[in-house]
């Protein structure tokens, strides 16, 4: 029995004619397969039917109806694009002796399983490969609209499986992928398949190729070169069609001398944007420091906690001595701690846009932090805000109470729950306890209690406009009541 399938790729027809001869009791060694698009290996048939998308000429030997595993169909599903004319009669023979060899689906090690297997696996590779070596290059077309173009020479039969990827990735813009059998084409909303196409269709460079070069050339890594690895992730097969393989020999032959002046180059400056403070200049132990400078190098030697010794550097307060009002934080973060300064990175740049609606001048206040050290854990190369536990606040509560006394302020805002803690020297319900002056402190000083602003950015977008409309009340109540609470 000769059967030849029309396309070459049609699961469907093959497992409709697999279970027909199957049924008819066809054995392998009597059944002769070959697809439209393979190369016939059977020659002109002398004897025996053909058949396409018809049943096969032959009568049922019984009604039974066999069952395969559900991998075994996925299995084919793979091997069916595969370029080998012989993976039609591999399949079916797997077929008949799956169903007249039921140990056969616990034989890890049986030759024909390990071939499918082995097939599946190629096909896979070239579909990778595909989606990995495909490069497009932007052409116009006759009708004045742009569309990408481009070559692939795939080893099986992989770009109806493969067209689907394309369509989501680039699904926002117009693409034709061409081969030597088979091309597709999208238009942004279906995709289209056609005859094979000729490598000489290929359009030729275009501006973007040059800028792709240009990358290319700048992130290739001679310290990380492995040639034997490089060439089978990607093989020289592929290189006729890859712009970037043309860079690839001399960039290589240059790794050893670039390796080498990477290890001959000076070291890397530290990433500070202010100068380290000496270490001398601390004042003595348990003497209070008489100034801010003495405070800010006291508290950048200080290792109270461990905070200290994984920073950059003590973020201190800034602002004018004796202001009306001193705006405390919970603890400086990632832009703070490389600048040194308070309040600079995204929960800084909402507290300005909050004051310069009030009108309420950044340089009229002092600014400053409960926590002196940024605390943070790494991420693979960025430093994520971590919260300060207890101790370590408790740790940087006499710094604070140094700045208090060196800045006097008359009024202090605590800006979130550590520094309202900080401040009053209980815990404290922000919510609850929010917007009011709060009398509690030994040097008679009013503790005004809201939000830190990173609470809000936090927030999700919908709730974000209320709670920002309600923190903004909270401020224009602390900076135009002080007085009345000093008073009181």
């Amino acid at each position: 029995m000769h059967v030849r399938l029309d396309d070459p790729v049609d699961l469907d027809a093959f497992r409709r004619h697999a279970r027909q001869l199957l049924a008819a009791g066809v054995p392998p060694a009597q059944a002769a397969w070959n697809g439209a698009r393979d190369e016939d290996l059977f020659g002109e048939t002398g004897q025996g039917g053909e058949t396409g998308d018809a049943a096969p000429p032959a009568t049922p030997t019984s009604g039974e109806r066999h069952a395969v595993p559900a991998a075994f169909v996925a299995l084919c599903g793979d091997v069916i694009l595969h370029r080998d004319p012989q993976r039609f009669a591999l399949m079916y023979r797997l077929l008949w002796r799956l169903a007249h060899e039921p140990s056969l689906r616990h034989d890890p090690l049986d030759a024909d399983m390990l071939q499918a297997q082995q097939m599946a696996k190629a096909v896979h590779r070239d579909i990778h490969k595909m989606r990995a070596f495909v490069r497009f290059t932007r052409v116009m077309g006759e009708d004045g609209l742009e569309r990408h173009v481009a070559w692939f020479e795939p080893d099986h039969h992989i770009v109806e499986a493969n067209a689907p990827f394309f369509a989501r990735r680039f699904a926002q813009m117009r693409w034709a992928i061409l081969t030597p059998e088979r091309c597709v084409e999208w238009d942004g909303e279906t995709l289209a398949f056609g005859e094979g196409a000729d490598r000489r269709e290929k359009p030729p460079p275009d501006a973007g190729e040059q800028l792709w070069l240009t990358y290319y050339e700048h992130i290739f890594n001679p310290a990380r070169l492995k040639v034997a690895m490089m060439r089978r992730e990607m093989p020289r097969r592929y290189w006729h069609n890859l712009p970037e393989a043309a860079l690839i020999q001399p960039l290589t032959d240059a790794a050893e001398a670039r390796s080498q002046s990477m290890i001959d180059a000076p070291p890397t400056a530290a990433r500070r944007i202010r100068a380290p403070i000496a270490l001398h200049v601390r004042p003595a132990d348990g003497v209070a420091p008489a100034n801010l400078g003495e405070l800010r190098a006291a508290a950048h030697a200080c290792r109270e906690c461990p905070i200290g010794a994984l920073a950059t550097q003590a973020v201190c307060g800034e602002g004018p001595l004796a202001p009306q009002h001193m705006l405390v934080g919970e603890q400086p973060g990632d832009q703070e701690d490389l600048m040194g300064r308070p309040f600079v990175g995204p929960a800084g740049q909402l507290l300005d846009r909050a004051m310069a609606q009030l009108g309420w001048a950044r340089d009229s206040v002092y600014l400053a932090n409960a926590v002196k050290h940024f605390k943070y854990e790494l991420r693979g190369k960025r430093r994520i805000h971590k919260t300060a536990a207890q101790r370590e606040a408790d740790a940087c509560t006499h710094w604070l109470d140094s700045e208090i006394s060196l800045v006097r302020p008359q009024g202090l805002v605590a800006l979130g729950t550590t520094a309202a803690r900080a401040l009053l020297g209980r815990p404290v319900a922000v919510q609850a306890e929010r917007g009011a002056w709060l009398h509690e402190r030994r040097d008679g000083r009013p503790v005004f209690v809201t939000l830190h602003p990173s609470a809000l950015l936090r927030l999700a977008d919908g709730e974000r406009a209320e709670a920002y409309a309600r923190w903004l009340d909270d401020l224009e109540r602390a900076r135009g009541t002080v007085s009345a609470a000093i008073a009181a």
